[in-house]
């Protein structure tokens, strides 16, 4: 049985394996093959052979098996590589950890693609201006960021009121910086080849534009009292840009939100389809930022915090 906790004396050289050895088998172990580590590990695959060859001859225990689809731990691999990656993401969290407090003008933020497209990247030098030698990283995604391997200092997510819910995560914190209603949005040209929108349920006769899947607008329309289950199709266009950009060049009607579509709302190249329109209740979303508790009040995210905070609501009044 091992024991826990960390003794007062180091351990002794032969209860170590070669550091390069051990990094190249728990790759293999985590990738399931050799040519997939060695492209993680930027290594020729022989070079990871030879790491496994030695790991194994160090130790005198058979640790993997060659497949013809890769490679498969042993029982003694399995037990060994559930104990050593532990260990090893122990070792790169508390690097990261220890790299990030020497940090203190790098800011990696992630964000909804829309949000970052249509508004962060038109706003963004204004809070660079404010620090000089700023170095600050903006990843449009969809996914969520590993926080706990400092992926990203904060996360910007849209969430809507009738669809999504935070993860209660007692290591992070989140804040509202944006309210924003979610609309049918669309350009002039389709209203006008098209029938009449009265009613939300009209829009299950309309070309619907997607981003990943369906949920979106099925979730939209459930909110309106439309069931629109196996009643939606149309092009998946992964992202809302790419969606908001077909609609507004009269290829369908896609959901948004009046924040980022707001420039376009404005010059008229996109159409609330349900404005002013009883039948179209309101829906709203909120803009979320995310981030880990115990930076939650580091200088540098505070800062930015602040500042979206204030410029948002600027634009939003």
């Amino acid at each position: 049985m091992a024991l826990q906790g960390a003794s007062q004396i180091p351990p002794e050289r032969k209860a170590l394996p070669p550091f390069e050895a051990l990094r190249a088998f728990d790759v293999v172990a985590r990738l399931g093959g050799i040519r997939k580590a060695a492209k993680w590990l930027d290594r020729d695959h022989a070079v990871v052979s030879r790491h496994l060859r030695m790991i194994e001859t160090w130790s005198g225990v058979k640790l993997v098996e060659r497949t013809p689809v890769g490679v498969a731990l042993t029982d003694k691999g399995r037990w060994y590589h559930e104990a050593v990656s532990l260990a090893l993401d122990n070792i790169a969290h508390a690097t990261l950890d220890l790299l990030n407090h020497g940090q203190h003008n790098r800011l990696v933020i992630w964000s909804s693609p829309g949000f970052a497209l249509h508004w962060l990247s038109r706003h963004l030098t204004q809070f660079e201006k404010k620090i000089p030698g700023l170095d600050i990283e903006v990843r449009p995604v969809d996914s969520e960021p590993d926080f706990a391997s400092h992926q990203a200092d904060l996360h910007i997510r849209f969430i809507s009121n009738y669809q999504n819910e935070l993860d209660d995560n007692p290591l992070l914190r989140h804040e509202t910086i944006a309210e924003a209603e979610i609309i049918a949005v669309t350009g002039e040209t389709y209203l006008a080849k098209h029938p009449a929108i009265e009613t939300p349920a009209d829009l299950i006769n309309h070309q619907l534009l997607h981003e990943s899947g369906f949920e979106n607008w099925i979730a939209w329309l459930k909110a309106h009292g439309v069931a629109a289950d196996g009643k939606v199709d149309g092009p998946r266009l992964w992202q809302g840009h790419l969606t908001m950009d077909a609609a507004e060049h009269g290829n369908g009607i896609a959901l948004s939100n009046t924040l980022v579509a707001r420039e376009e709302l404005n010059e008229g190249a996109l159409i609330n389809i349900g404005k002013d329109n009883p039948a179209f209740e309101p829906k709203i979303g909120q803009y979320v930022l995310v981030a880990r508790r115990d930076r939650w009040n580091d200088s540098l995210v505070r800062r930015f915090r602040s500042w979206l905070k204030r410029r948002v609501s600027r634009d939003l009044a």
